[in-house]
């Protein structure tokens, strides 16, 4: 049934989220190749394939690695729905463990408690990193930053889409598992 659900996924992405033309990526570089994720993770249906999906991702890896997760979450805006998904699939599967959800700020907020993390996090926590899609990986490693600042452990990262284009090699290069749920390969096929 996964398999079929991650089918549905891939093809509601090919018809909403990817685009073919002239693009300038958020690192600078240019692409004939565009992912507009969001259209994809704010959709009701793709919240919820992504939620189903990427828990049995979190649940298969964290297994294979031998790792707790404790909580889920990303750099705003691109990682949120993706983490929101994911922890409540996880809350509907198995409510005795539950998986928290945070979000992590591109800079600490100036007002109220100052906070960078927002949401349910705490100190010494296994937290798996998502991101909806990785080029470069600056965004994720940047969150990975503030997580392991704030006293987080990084279990590993899942990405919605691996554009293939160096993002994952820098994110393990500094020592993190990536697991893509779709590679640029996955999603070009076909479309």
């Amino acid at each position: 049934m996964e398999s079929s659900l991650k089918e549905q996924l891939r093809a509601l992405l090919q018809k909403k989220s990817i685009y073919r033309g002239e693009f300038t990526l958020a690192s600078g570089t240019k692409s004939d190749f565009y992912v507009d994720a969001r259209l994809t993770t704010l959709d009701p249906r793709g919240a919820c394939l992504i939620g189903e999906v990427g828990w049995e991702l979190v649940k298969e890896t964290a297994s294979k690695l031998g790792k707790r997760v404790d909580a889920i979450g990303g750099l705003t805006m691109g990682a949120d729905p993706v983490a929101l998904s994911i922890g409540i699939a996880a809350q509907r599967q198995d409510s005795s463990s539950p998986l928290q959800v945070f979000t992590v700020r591109k800079t600490a907020k100036e007002h109220g408690r100052l906070k960078r993390i927002e949401g349910n996090f705490s100190s010494g926590d296994s937290v798996v990193v998502v991101d909806d899609v990785i080029t470069t990986g600056g965004s994720t490693i940047q969150a990975i930053g503030a997580i392991e600042e704030a006293g987080g452990q990084i279990a590993f990262v899942i990405v919605l889409v691996d554009r293939e284009e160096g993002g994952r090699a820098n994110i393990e290069k500094r020592g993190y598992k990536v697991v893509p749920i779709f590679t640029r390969a996955d999603l070009t096929r076909n479309k």
